[in-house]
C-alpha cells in the first residue's frame, strides 16, 4: 500500500528464485487498486542492480511498452499485460527477469494497493488454450504456426501440385525430446490398411529454436492425399510447433493475386519473377552515396546496381522516422491515412501490405528486421510466413546497429532453399543508424583512430549537457549543447560522418555478397531488387543530430534504386520527384500482379519507358498535374511529422510539420510551433536540397498556392484513412 508523491512512482521487486528456467514470459498479471490515474506500467530488467535515474530518464522519453489503461476504483482490479500484441517485446526468458518495476499509477497524490504480481510463462499459457493455428516465436524468430500436443494427430486433404514439396520448420518449448512425424496416404489408402507412408520423422531435443525441414513429395504430384502431422513425447501433452507448413511447387508460375485490382498491360507479356527482394537501409541519406554524386566511394555495389538499373534522384520519404515511414512504404498509404503516430500505434488490419499481395500470389515471404518498429509492434508481420525480429540477433553492445552481415548470413541459405519457388524478401538493415561505429576495416576507412578515441571522450563529456530525455538516452546532443560542453561542433560531426560513411561501405559489401549468391544460384536474371531508405539523418544542418524531429531535406531526401534485368532499363536516371509510397505499386506492376485499390502511390513503371531501355537517359515529366508522354502524372510529394494529440511520444519536440514538394518548390507548414518560428517556410527544392534558405517572405503567392494545395491533399488523405475512426493528427 502507498501514496504516489510524483507522477512516476516505482515499486521495485527483485526476483530471487525461478531464474534457472528457459521458459519465456507470456504476460504479467496484476491485482492493483489505484484511486486515480490513467495508466499502469511494468518494466522487466535482467541487471543485478537498478539505475533508477537512468530508468526515469529513459521512461520519460521512451514509454514503457508494457502499459495498460488504469481503472480507478475502490476494489483491486485484475490487469494482464502481454508481451505480444501492442507491446511486441523481445522474448523474456525466465533467467533474464531479475528486477520487476511497477508503476501503479501516473497521477501524483494517488493512493494505491498492490495485491499480487504474477508472471505467466508461455508453457503455462499454451496449456490453457486449444491446439490450432497461431503466430508463434522461438528466440524471436516468428512463424505462422500450427500448435499441437502429443499424441494429437492433425490431418489435411491436399491436392498436390506439380513437383510438390513440404516447406516447414519444427520447434518446441519442452526440455525433453519431441518427435515430429509427417505421414501421407492417398485417397484410396488409410493408416489402418497400412498404405500410409511416413515422409518425415524428426526428433527435436533443444527448446526455443527452429529446425528447418524440406520434404520432397514429387512422387505424389497431381494426387489428392491425406497429409498428417503427429507428435510423440515421453511427457503427456508435450507441445510442438509446426512453423509455416506450406506445400510448394518447384518451378511453378505464380498465380494472380486476389485483391481485386487489375494487372498492368505493361507487365502482361512478362514471365513471372522468381523472386523480389526489397532492401530497406535505415537512416540512409542519398547524398552520402557515390551513385548520387558523393565524393567518397561509400557504396560501389549500389553504384553498379544503379548503373545496371534505374536511379531515382529525387525520392521523398513520407515521414522522418521509422515507425511512421515504413508502414507507408509497405502499404502505399500516407501517414495521415494509415494512422500510425505513436510508438504504440499499429497498422489497421484492413490495410493491405506488400507482403500480403505477394503471399496471396503464391510467393514464399520472409522478413528480416533490424528495428522492433517494423514488425509486431506495428502489425507489419501481416503477410509474412516467417519474420525475424531485431532481438533475434542477440546483443551486440559495441555495434548494435550493424545488422547487414548477420542477416545476410541467414538470408543466403534461405534463398538457396527457396531458389525454385517464387519468393518475396523484406531485408531491413540498420548499419547507417547510430551508433555509427562500423566493423573493421570500415571503422578506419575514413576515420582516424586517434580522432575516434577523442570523439568518444567528447561523447562522455557532452552527455551531461543533453536536456531532452530521449536524446540523452540516445546520446545525441544538439549544437548548443556541444558548445556548452566546450566542444567544436564541426569537428565533432566530422568524426561522426567518417563513421557513418564507413558503416554504409560495410553494408554495401554485404549487398555484394547477396548479388554473388544470386549469380551462383542462377537467379540473377529472374530477380527484381529494390533499395530504399525510410528517412535520412541530420548532422547539424539545422542544429541537431539524429532524425525524427523535422521534415528538412536531410530527413526527407532518400535513395531509391531498382534493378531487374529484362524489366528495369539499365542506366535510367529519373529526376522526377517521386515518393516512397510509389515503390509498392511499382514492384507489383513489374511482377505482373494486380494492385490493391486503396494504394495512394502510383507506379513508377511509366518513367521506365521502353525508349529508355538500354541507354543512359534522363527522364523528366511535365509540370505539376500534367501527364508526360510516358503516362506519368506529376503530383505533390508529402512528408509528415506529427505529435499525437494525447499520450507519450518519443520525440518530445514542440513543433509539428508537414511538407509538400511541387513544381521544384518545397513548402513546410508548421501548424504547431514554438514562439517566433514561422508558420510557413519555402525552399528552392532543386537548388537548396537541404532547405537552408527560407524564401517564404519573398514569395507570398507561391506560399499561398502551395498551402491551399497542401490542405486539399491532407483532407483527401484523411478521408481515405484505413479505418473510419482514425482522427486527424494535424490541422
Amino acid at each position: 500500500m502507498g501514496r504516489a508523491t510524483t507522477d512516476f512512482p516505482i515499486v521495485h521487486v527483485e526476483r530471487t528464485s525461478g531464474l534457472e528456467g528457459a521458459d519465456v514470459l507470456h504476460a504479467v498479471q496484476l491485482r492493483v487498486r489505484a484511486s486515480r490515474g490513467a495508466n499502469l506500467s511494468v518494466a522487466l530488467l535482467a541487471s543485478e542492480k537498478v539505475d533508477f535515474g537512468g530508468v526515469l530518464d529513459r521512461a520519460r522519453g521512451f514509454p514503457w511498452p508494457l502499459t495498460t489503461p488504469l481503472l480507478p476504483s475502490e476494489e483491486p482490479q485484475t490487469y494482464v499485460l502481454t508481451t505480444g500484441g501492442d507491446a511486441a517485446l523481445p522474448s523474456f526468458p525466465s533467467s533474464a527477469i531479475r528486477q520487476i518495476l511497477l508503476r501503479p499509477t501516473d497521477a501524483a497524490g494517488a493512493e494505491f494497493e498492490i495485491e499480487s504480481v504474477r508472471l505467466i510463462f508461455r508453457k503455462e499459457h499454451l496449456a490453457r488454450i486449444p491446439s490450432g493455428p497461431g503466430w508463434q516465436g522461438l528466440s524471436d524468430i516468428n512463424r505462422e504456426t500450427l500448435v499441437t500436443r502429443a499424441p494429437e494427430r492433425v490431418s489435411f486433404t491436399v491436392s498436390m501440385p506439380a513437383r510438390p514439396w513440404l516447406d516447414l520448420a519444427l520447434g518446441t518449448i519442452e526440455d525433453g525430446p519431441v518427435t515430429f512425424r509427417v505421414a501421407v496416404s492417398t485417397s484410396a489408402g488409410s493408416e489402418e490398411d497400412g498404405s500410409e507412408r511416413v515422409v518425415l520423422e524428426r526428433t527435436v531435443t533443444a527448446p526455443h529454436r527452429w529446425e528447418g525441414a524440406a520434404v520432397d513429395l514429387s512422387d505424389l504430384a497431381g494426387e489428392v492425399v491425406s497429409l498428417s502431422f503427429s507428435l510423440e513425447a515421453e511427457t503427456p501433452a508435450a507441445i510442438g510447433f509446426w512453423g509455416a507448413p506450406v506445400i510448394r511447387s518447384r518451378g511453378a508460375a505464380t498465380r494472380a493475386s486476389g485483391w481485386g485490382g487489375r494487372a498492368s498491360d505493361r507487365a502482361a507479356s512478362l514471365q513471372p519473377l522468381q523472386g523480389v527482394i526489397l532492401i530497406l537501409a535505415d537512416t540512409l541519406r542519398h547524398d552520402h552515396l557515390d551513385a548520387y554524386g558523393y565524393q567518397r566511394a561509400t557504396a560501389p555495389v549500389l553504384t553498379q546496381l544503379a548503373s545496371d538499373g534505374a536511379l531515382f534522384r529525387d525520392c521523398i520519404a513520407q515521414a522522418p522516422w521509422t515507425k511512421v515511414s515504413v508502414p507507408s512504404i509497405l502499404t502505399s498509404l500516407y501517414p495521415s491515412s494509415h494512422g500510425i503516430v505513436r510508438i504504440t500505434d499499429r497498422l489497421p488490419s484492413s490495410a493491405v501490405t506488400l507482403a500480403e499481395v505477394y503471399r496471396e500470389a503464391g510467393y514464399a515471404t520472409l522478413s528480416l528486421l533490424s528495428n522492433s518498429m517494423t514488425g509486431h509492434l506495428s502489425n507489419l508481420h501481416q503477410g509474412f510466413e516467417e519474420l525475424h525480429e531485431h532481438s533475434s540477433l542477440g546483443t551486440n553492445r559495441e555495434r548494435p546497429s550493424k545488422t547487414a552481415r548477420a542477416y545476410m548470413d541467414r538470408l543466403l541459405p534461405w534463398l538457396e532453399a527457396h531458389r525454385d519457388v517464387p519468393f518475396f524478401v523484406f531485408l531491413h538493415v540498420l548499419d547507417p543508424h547510430m551508433p555509427y561505429w562500423p566493423y573493421p576495416p570500415y571503422d578506419t576507412l575514413w576515420a582516424d583512430a586517434a580522432r575516434s578515441e577523442e570523439n568518444r571522450r567528447q561523447w562522455e563529456r557532452v552527455h551531461e549537457f543533453i536536456e531532452d530525455p530521449f536524446m540523452k538516452y540516445r546520446w545525441m546532443p544538439n549544437q548548443a549543447e556541444l558548445h556548452n560542453a566546450g566542444i567544436d561542433p564541426q569537428e565533432f560531426v566530422a568524426d561522426l560522418i567518417d563513421w557513418y560513411d564507413g558503416s554504409i561501405r560495410g553494408m554495401d559489401a554485404e549487398i555484394g555478397r547477396l548479388l554473388e549468391r544470386l549469380r551462383e544460384l542462377g537467379l540473377e536474371d529472374r530477380i527484381l531488387l529494390a533499395l530504399i531508405s525510410d528517412h535520412g539523418e541530420e548532422f547539424l544542418e539545422h542544429g541537431k543530430l539524429g532524425h525524427g524531429r523535422t521534415v528538412y531535406g536531410e530527413m526527407t531526401n532518400i535513395p531509391m534504386i531498382l534493378w531487374g534485368p529484362g524489366r528495369v532499363p539499365a542506366g535510367a536516371v529519373i529526376t522526377e520527384t517521386v515518393q516512397s509510397i510509389d515503390l509498392m505499386p511499382t514492384l507489383l506492376e513489374l511482377s505482373g500482379l494486380p494492385l490493391p485499390k486503396r494504394m495512394q502511390g502510383q507506379s513508377l513503371v511509366p518513367l521506365l519507358a521502353p525508349e529508355a531501355r538500354g541507354s543512359a537517359i534522363t527522364l523528366r515529366a511535365g509540370q505539376q498535374g500534367e501527364a508526360s508522354s510516358y503516362g506519368w502524372r506529376s503530383r505533390p510529394a508529402i512528408c509528415e511529422r506529427a505529435t499525437p494529440p494525447t499520450g507519450p511520444h518519443i520525440y518530445s519536440v514542440d513543433i509539428d510539420s508537414i511538407a509538400v514538394i511541387a513544381d521544384d518548390w518545397k513548402l513546410i507548414h508548421n501548424p504547431r510551433r514554438p514562439p517566433g518560428h514561422p508558420q510557413y517556410e519555402l525552399y528552392d527544392h532543386r537548388n537548396d536540397p537541404l532547405d537552408l534558405i527560407d524564401l517564404a517572405p519573398e514569395q507570398p503567392e507561391i506560399v499561398e498556392r502551395l498551402a491551399a494545395e497542401l490542405e486539399a491533399w491532407h483532407q483527401q488523405a484523411l478521408r481515405r484513412a484505413s479505418l473510419p475512426s482514425l482522427k486527424p493528427h494535424m490541422h
